[in-house]
């Protein structure tokens, strides 16, 4: 739909936002045990991943240093699909539906887009 098309730039600012809010809550979980279960000891691969994911959402929802930010997290969610997800399952399964593994891919996609584009507009930091 053409008259669409002027948002553009609105939407991909919104998916930044949110991306990066939803992004932070994780690390939120994992460092601070907000709404957690458990938390992961001090220093291990999840909770530095948790550090990641706090600093990192926060940044890219802000936009601020959008593109390197927004790579450093794509890089943490392809190690956390590829280790959590495809080779700790017992049956060892590639396909994110079957090795619950969805979101690690959607984020780490969604990142990589960030990366590429940066801020656009709505961030701090014009010149990431």
């Amino acid at each position: 739909m053409k008259e669409l098309e002027k948002y553009t730039n609105h939407a991909y600012a919104l998916l930044r936002i949110m991306s990066g809010f939803m992004f932070l809550f994780h690390g939120a979980q994992k460092v601070l045990g907000l709404l957690a279960a458990m938390q992961p000891p001090i220093g291990s691969q999840l909770w530095i991943g948790g550090v990641i994911e706090l600093i990192g959402g926060t940044m890219i929802m802000l936009g601020l240093k959008t593109r390197w930010v927004a790579f450093v997290c794509s890089g943490e969610m392809a190690v956390a699909y590829f280790q959590m997800h495809w080779r700790f399952q017992m049956d060892q399964n590639f396909f994110p539906i079957v090795n619950k593994g969805e979101l690690a891919a959607l984020y780490c996609f969604v990142f990589l887009l960030i990366a590429t584009k940066g801020g656009v507009m709505w961030c701090l930091d014009k010149k990431d």
